[in-house]
Order: C-alpha cells, then structure tokens, then sequence
C-alpha cells in the first residue's frame, strides 16, 4: 500500500508558470508591479476606469508576449534574429516617409488596424540582431567584428534621432552596446569607444535639435524657465517632497488632483506616487523594480546558450537604463 506524500502540493500559479516556462518570482513581481500601477494610475487619472482597462490590456498583451517568448528556443531566436531586425529598419524607413506626426514628431506608423512605434520594435531587434553577429564568431569580438557590427546600432539609432526621438536613439544604442559589452570586449577597445563618444558629444549638440537641447538645460537648471519648460520638473518635485516620508494617502495627492501636475498618466506618475504615498512608497517600488533587474540578471546568468545569455543580459541591463536614468 502507497504512503501519501508528506510534500505539500505546489500552488497551482508555481504550476502554470512551470508548465508556461515563466521564472515564477519574476513573474510574481511583474504581477505585483502591474497592481500596485493601476492603482497609482487609477488615482492619476481622476478615478478613471477607462485608464484603468488600457492599462490591463497593454499588461495582457507584454505579459502573453513574455509567455511566447520564454517558450521559443533561443536557437529559433538567433535564427530570426536578422529578419527581425530587416523589418524594424523597414518600419524606421516608413516612418520617415508616411509616417503619422504628433506633438512635433513624425514617429507612427498607421496601417489601419494597428497603430504603433517602430521604434519599439528595435528596442529589442537591435540587441537580437547584435547578439546574433557577434555570437557567429568566438568570444571575445575582435575589432573588426565589432566595427562591422556597430552598423547594426548605428542605422536604426540614426533613424530614430530623425524623427526626432533623441532618447529613444540613445536606449536603442545602448542595448546594442550592452551586448558587444557583455560579449567580453577587451579594455583597449572599450577605452577607444568611449573616447570616441566623448569627441563626438559637441557635434551632437551641435546637430540636435532646439527643443533637444532646452530639455538638457532645463534638466540641468529648471528654475530658468519655471513657468515654461522647467514647469514639468518644478511642479513634479513639489509632489515629490510633499509626500513626506509616509504620503498624503490614495487619492489625495493636491497636486494630481488639483492638476498642477502635467503628464501625470505617463511621464510624471512616479512624482504622483511619491505625493500620496511617501518616501516609503517610493523606496518600496524602486526596491521591486531592483529585484526584477537582479533576477533578469540571475536568469541572464543561469542561461546555457551564449545568444541566450547576451540577449538576456542586454535587456537587463536596458531595463535598468529605464529605471534608474
């Protein structure tokens, strides 16, 4: 006669994300990061429902997404790596050409039943694509390699500053970057790349466009414009700071619901949360946005697959860009 298991069985969520091959403590904080979202999205946008379902819709969509790709082989990967990529840049060269324009900025693509960025698309074709030339050689890269593969972040990230969408060109770049780093690039080429973004900074100033470089001066100095373009960042930090260490409480933020506070759905939210729940609430979620990047590190490490493992590492390291930056 069989003796029952003394094991407690799993908890079904530990079973569906094995069955779906997700990391259930990344997955458990991704959850938890979406909850506590909505409900600083649903006192930002004045108790809003509409918000509210975008929001679950867009977290539906990222987090089937993630299914998807956690169950497509990284072989699989690397081998569409580069027709990935082909189809980002195509969408980069009708954006230029078609594409829709709003507040300023010539950066959608309509095709009737869907409206998006391309833009976002090279987010994460870029270091696919990078990863999959450098891992078609032994590491480390050589110079040659690298110089060969720089045209892969160099095109689209010049497309993107066309149109004009400077940070945007700078994220792309980076999570290139990132992987020729993280490829193992020796110190003497490291060295040289750097020096040559240090030379290139002035012309980069000099070719950016008049609205690109007040928003490098006001970040630097928003009170000389404090009802102009240092207006966002002033009243943000008057959110910030008058939160306190525990926050005036959900929804009741004077400064979100009085709306003094501009692009508070979007750009400023984290200066909404910060209003209403303190420097506690704060800490809290830079502390759940750490574990996720220490955890897409720890995965990045445990991967088998070098293509796997600079994929992985680079949007790691991207994320953290995103946070923290």
């Amino acid at each position: 006669m069989l003796k029952p298991s003394s094991k407690p069985a799993a908890p079904l969520f530990f079973k569906i994300a094995n069955l779906l091959r997700l990391d259930y403590p990344l997955a458990i904080a991704l959850v938890l990061l979406f909850g506590w979202g909505t409900v600083v999205l649903y006192s930002a946008a004045g108790e809003s429902f509409n918000a509210i379902i975008r929001h679950l819709i867009h977290f539906g969509i990222a987090f089937f997404a993630m299914i998807v790709f956690a169950n497509i082989p990284p072989a699989l990967l690397q081998k569409w790596s580069p027709y990935f990529f082909a189809v980002g840049l195509l969408g980069l060269f009708t954006v230029l050409l078609i594409g829709d324009t709003g507040k300023g900025a010539q950066r959608w693509l309509d095709l009737g039943f869907i409206r998006f960025q391309p833009s976002e698309i090279m987010k994460i074709a870029v270091p696919m694509a990078v990863a999959w030339s450098i891992n078609r050689h032994p590491l480390p890269p050589t110079l040659f390699q690298i110089m060969a593969t720089a045209g892969l972040i160099i095109a689209p990230a010049f497309l993107i500053a066309q149109q004009p969408d400077l940070g945007t060109a700078l994220l792309v770049a980076s999570s290139g970057f990132f992987v020729i780093f993280l490829a193992g690039i020796r110190f003497r080429y490291l060295f040289s790349l750097l020096l040559i973004v240090l030379i290139a900074l002035p012309l980069l100033w000099y070719n950016m466009h008049a609205y690109q470089k007040q928003r490098v001066l006001t970040f630097l100095n928003p009170e000389s414009d404090p009802l102009g373009s240092g207006y966002h960042i002033i009243q943000s930090t008057i959110s910030i700071g008058s939160g306190g260490i525990y926050g005036k409480g959900w929804l009741n933020g004077s400064q979100s619901q009085l709306q003094f506070l501009p692009e508070r759905t979007t750009d400023f939210i984290f200066a909404v949360m910060g209003e209403e729940f303190g420097l506690l609430g704060a800490c809290s979620l830079l502390l759940l946005y750490s574990f996720i990047i220490f955890r897409s590190l720890y995965i990045t490490a445990d991967a088998q697959e070098t293509y796997a493992r600079l994929l992985a590492g680079s949007l790691s390291l991207t994320f953290f860009i995103y946070v923290f930056v």
